[in-house]
């Protein structure tokens, strides 16, 4: 690849991860509840990965052709969210004393799979992939398109993955300790999880109304 391309795209993708979104609530969220930073993360990167996977192999501009495929993707993705900002709203109100949160730790793989939901089943991470890779891969270039699209969204991924982490772990570091104001965030968080889920409902739903299709 062009190595002027490449370092344009990377700062373009640091910004990306700095703007706060579903990820940032969900790595919150493990951070300061259940100090699961690491699954949550992971899960996260994964579900970009399957994004990049699909953008670079071309199966991601068949999907976007498609309205049903992406008014579909966007109920699934509004639903899931709203079923993880309830869950966080559950577990905040039930919180236990910081003494005993290692016992009330959800397994790696529950926070792997939700992480993997958040991003996944976002049709804007799939869209903001397809208008933005492409424009950095060259068809000139020695390496084969999907080659340089996979480059790319590994970029993005290793930026994410870094800062998420960070941040994450800096919400256990600063809310952990302090019982009383873990649970207000934690209330926050799952407040911000189920806003982006009807707010992603209310997209498809103003789309959906006579005459804005």
């Amino acid at each position: 690849m062009e190595p002027a391309a490449l370092a344009m795209f990377s700062g373009i993708a640091a910004a990306m991860v700095a703007v706060p979104g579903p990820d940032w609530v969900f790595v919150l969220a493990a951070g300061t509840r259940n100090r699961v930073v690491l699954p949550a993360v992971t899960g996260l990167m994964i579900g970009y990965a399957l994004i990049t996977t699909a953008v670079a192999l071309g199966v991601g501009p068949v999907v976007a052709a498609q309205p049903v495929i992406l008014t579909t993707l966007s109920i699934a993705g509004a639903g899931y969210l709203a079923y993880l900002g309830i869950g966080i709203l559950r577990s905040a109100r039930t919180a236990a004393p910081a003494g005993a949160a290692a016992h009330d730790t959800p397994c790696w793989g529950a926070f792997i799979r939700r992480g993997i939901g958040v991003t996944a089943l976002n049709p804007k991470a799939l869209l903001l992939f397809l208008a933005i890779l492409p424009q950095f891969a060259r068809p000139s270039a020695p390496w084969p398109m999907p080659a340089q699209l996979a480059v790319l969204g590994a970029v993005f991924i290793a930026f994410a993955a870094v800062f998420y982490t960070m941040l994450g772990y800096l919400a256990d570091r600063v809310f952990g300790p302090r019982p009383r104001l873990n649970a207000i965030i934690s209330r926050v968080a799952g407040i911000a999880m189920l806003a982006v889920g009807a707010l992603m409902l209310g997209e498809q739903a103003i789309h959906a109304w006579p005459g804005n299709a």
